[in-house]
């Protein structure tokens, strides 16, 4: 059985719980005051039962700080993230900016060099490469582009009819027929008229199939007039317009047999290597008496 002292002192703190929950809804009205004045009517009540302040029954008015650590959140603020990641930014650009700069001082050094290599002269250049090399060097004092030199008394009347006597086929391939026609005037062995002939159709049919053909007995027109300072950069020309094409590793051949006639055995030698390399099958098959033959006119390491 509940003592009447027990009975005040439960009502007492139903009072304060009910008080504690609706505090909020009461300090927006006028008996704020009233409330506070029957929680410290409690209190003191409660003192009353419970003398010494026991705190088994009540908290103590006073407490200290409590211990233990406690998290503390950043007061940061919209306009603070905003300049934070604006310093970023800036630093990144500042890195980029920075890169940038070194990127294009290294391509300018870089432009400058290759503009020396190409405007040194051909003396300049290293002779020699070491081993097979993918790009043969330019032939030394060979044009780019020669064009047949007419002769100062142009062609007798027994020459002009003679040539006349070779017919130009007429097909439905023009491109075709032109070559031909080059073809019979070197087979005729009019290989000043076959220049002509063959210089015009690599120049109108740059992507004909016949065009590495063409330049290839455009070569050897040359070559077997004594000329091969003009040859040289046909056959050098044919090769690497397309290493897969049907008469490249031909020019090739025909590349060292030219630096032969020039007295060029380095050069010689790196065409033979590279043809021996490139094209093993034709080397030890339908080339093969021509590359022994090279072969045999220098003497390579």
């Amino acid at each position: 059985m509940f003592s009447r002292t027990s009975r005040v002192i439960v009502a007492g703190l139903a009072l304060v719980a009910v008080s504690g929950t609706s505090l909020p809804a009461l300090a927006q009205s006028g008996e704020e005051a009233r409330i506070r004045k029957l929680e410290s009517e409690v209190r003191a009540l409660q003192r009353k039962v419970f003398p010494g302040g026991d705190g088994r029954y009540f908290e103590p008015e006073i407490t200290g700080t409590p211990s233990g650590n406690t998290i503390s959140t950043p007061s940061t603020t919209a306009v603070t993230d905003i300049l934070i990641r604006l310093d970023a930014l800036e630093a990144q650009i500042a890195s980029l900016t920075s890169q940038t700069e070194e990127n294009t001082n290294a391509i300018m050094q870089l432009t400058n060099r290759i503009v020396a290599i190409e405007t040194s002269p051909v003396s300049t250049r290293p002779a020699e490469i070491a081993g097979p090399v993918s790009v043969l060097p330019e032939p030394a004092g060979a044009a780019p582009t020669p064009t047949p030199t007419p002769a100062a008394s142009g062609p007798t009347d027994e020459r002009l009819a003679a040539v006349q006597q070779i017919a130009k086929p007429q097909t439905d391939d023009a491109a075709d027929d032109e070559y031909s026609y080059g073809y019979r005037l070197w087979n005729a062995g009019f290989y000043p008229e076959a220049q002509q002939q063959l210089t015009m159709f690599v120049e109108e049919y740059p992507s004909h199939w016949r065009t590495t053909y063409g330049r290839n007995l455009l070569g050897r027109a040359y070559l077997d007039d004594g000329k091969p300072n003009d040859a040289a950069p046909w056959f050098l020309k044919n090769y690497q317009a397309g290493k897969t094409d049907a008469r490249a590793p031909d020019s090739l051949l025909f590349l060292a047999e030219t630096m032969v006639a020039m007295n060029d055995s380095n050069r010689a030698c790196i065409a033979l290597a590279e043809f021996g390399d490139n094209y093993p099958a034709l080397a030890s098959g339908r080339l093969s008496d021509q590359y022994q033959r090279n072969l045999g006119k220098v003497e390579c390491n």
